[in-house]
């Protein structure tokens, strides 16, 4: 009997997933020279080594940990900061709530008749509820496009995030034709090309489901020539399908100008009748310059493009039958996710809600950063990180529903003791491939130089922030950043704020975003200027720290990710952990990194 001679099958047991040839045709050995039964039963015995193997490492299990627990509950002698605090986050919530309710109502009562009724089409969110297993996708800067120059764009005119589509995450990318006919703005493209990016920096694969009539004309300036605008989109749709990164398109609606190249870029195409059409100038511009009158089903209608010109792949009478077609292609990718298992996931011991006592109101009072980290974490578990060195930051390992992460958390400046200390740390978890996750919460002011000792202070924190901006910058793990309280001057970029390429960032709605926090302004004005001009120079920066710090000012223009509720923080977190950890289930991936590196 013939073993197996995998390393995995011990004590010479017989493999199962071997059966030697000629058991099965006697006249195997007849009709094969010596030399090609050996070479196939040496090919057959590896084989089975790969079977045994890849049998075994789904059976394998992580390693045990037993963290300590941290012992965080409210003190009763701070009662008046949690009070502060949570007077503040209901504050926020409450703005939060309602410019939740503004962008789900899109372009307004009007424009959502107009695109149900007389154009017969489905509106954005219950398109992505057909696609999706469930609604609990995860959603990408929903407040994009408030406040800006150029007026309320809600959404930025279209949705973006990450759902599960058949069991596999994937990045959506939604026209909402409801705002502005679905035309495109500036900070329309930026919030494509974002999620694009996740897209790249994930390995997800992307749906773009596309109703737009294309760029807003009277800011072609602003979206059409300069290197991350407009074309972008079609540059990076190339390095994704190069990268085997699968894009699939679904036109349910108008496909205009620019917008044409979206689906005939994509690798597989749906098209909705009578709903969808694809063409460079529509039938207007057809009349201009012809003066002949076409149809748009004529000119780039489902039949045109299924029957003649070949665009798309998939012609579908109705959306719901696109949306199924989708769901179909979705399931042909090469990936192999992993059996679900039930596991046993310890709860934070202290709730969640009261994060919103702890998200911090004022800067002059910070409390313990473990405090938040006791509320994230499984069975509020920490391994801490030289914990005795560099205090204002803390660094540590944990669990987040069942994924091994290292926490860097910050509760005031980055002093050279907490810099060095982080920059180990992060090197650290580089050097094990475990993901990071940044709590951000920076000092308000840097420290001034009022002597010689102090500048020699400076100069060797500056040294050390130099070392972890450079270590979180070189660390190829993946990494969230989630600001919780300030965002404030240098010490955001080595806290890997948005300039440091997070994989996602989003920030608490109690968050400040800005050189300096208000009140703060003195520190950025010269010291030579008149005692009155300078006041009111102050009074005025000030103000406008005030205005543009704010969470919603950020994400307004996609400094970020979205705001998230504090009390959400655990669940956004574990999403985009499970997210980040799909990659490794492309089966493909082995064989594009070997042809890059005979590149």
């Amino acid at each position: 009997m013939y073993r197996c001679m995998a390393s995995l099958c011990s004590g010479g047991r017989v493999c199962p997933a071997f059966v030697p040839p000629y058991t099965q045709s006697p006249s195997w050995m007849l009709r094969n020279t010596a030399k090609e039964r050996h070479h196939r039963l040496a090919e057959q015995r590896w084989q089975c080594s790969v079977r045994c193997v890849s049998s075994a490492a789904r059976k394998r299990r992580a390693l045990r940990s037993a963290f300590p627990v941290l012992e965080q509950p409210l003190q009763p002698i701070h009662q008046h900061v949690y009070e502060a605090n949570l007077r503040n986050s209901n504050a926020c919530r409450k703005t939060y709530m309602e410019l939740s309710e503004k962008v789900r109502k899109g372009g307004g009562e009007n424009a959502i008749a107009r695109h149900t009724q007389r154009n017969r089409k489905l509106l954005v969110r219950d398109r992505l509820r057909l696609l999706f297993d469930d609604e609990d996708f995860l959603e990408l800067s929903p407040f994009a496009g408030l406040g800006l120059q150029y007026g309320d764009i809600p959404s930025a005119g279209c949705l973006t995030g990450i759902g599960r589509i058949n069991g596999l995450w994937c990045v959506f990318i939604a026209n909402d034709a409801t705002v502005k006919g679905g035309t495109a703005y500036p900070i329309t493209v930026k919030k494509q090309l974002r999620a694009q990016e996740v897209a790249i920096q994930n390995r997800l694969p992307c749906v773009y489901l596309v109703d737009s009539g294309g760029a807003f004309l009277p800011l072609q300036s602003e979206i059409f020539p300069d290197k991350n605008q407009g074309g972008r989109t079609f540059y990076n749709e190339a390095i994704m399908s190069a990268t085997k990164i699968p894009q699939v398109s679904v036109v349910c609606g108008s496909c205009t100008a620019g917008g044409a190249y979206i689906p005939t870029m994509a690798e597989e195409t749906v098209m909705v009748h009578r709903i969808g059409t694809i063409f460079l100038g529509g039938p207007p511009l057809v009349k201009a310059a012809t003066g002949e009158e076409v149809t748009p089903e004529d000119l780039g209608g489902a039949r045109l493009h299924a029957e003649v010109s070949g665009c798309v792949d998939h012609f579908a009478w109705e959306e719901k039958e696109a949306y199924d077609y989708t769901r179909n292609i979705i399931s042909t990718l090469n990936f192999q996710l992993p059996e679900e298992e039930e596991e046993d996931e310890e709860e934070p011991l202290y709730s969640s809600e009261e994060l919103l006592r702890l998200a911090p109101r004022s800067y002059s009072y910070s409390l313990d950063v473990k405090m938040v980290v006791s509320r994230l974490t499984d069975g509020s578990r920490f391994q801490e990180f030289k914990a005795r060195y560099g205090a204002t930051l803390t660094t540590g390992f944990a669990k987040i529903h069942g994924h091994l992460v290292g926490i860097v958390a910050n509760d005031g400046e980055l002093s050279y003791q907490a810099a060095l200390k982080g920059s180990h740390f992060v090197q650290l978890c580089d050097q094990r491939d475990i993901p990071l996750l940044f709590l951000q919460n920076t000092a308000p002011a840097a420290a001034l130089t009022l002597s010689t000792t102090q500048a020699e202070m400076n100069s060797n924190r500056l040294k050390a922030q130099g070392s972890m901006m450079s270590a979180v910058a070189c660390a190829s793990v993946p990494k969230i950043t989630v600001v919780i309280g300030g965002c404030h001057g240098a010490d955001s970029y080595a806290m890997c704020g948005r300039a440091f390429d997070p994989n996602f960032l989003f920030l608490w709605p109690n968050a400040r975003v800005a050189m300096a926090a208000p009140g703060h302004a003195g520190s950025l004005l010269p010291p030579d200027s008149e005692q009155e001009q300078k006041k009111k120079q102050e009074d005025d920066l000030n103000r406008r720290l005030k205005e543009e710090s704010s969470a919603f000012y950020s994400s307004g223009r996609l400094w970020d990710d979205g705001v998230i509720l504090p009390q959400d923080t655990r669940r956004v977190v574990r999403d985009c952990l499970d997210i980040i950890k799909q990659q490794q289930y492309q089966l493909s991936t082995e064989k594009l990194q070997s042809a890059l590196l005979r590149i």
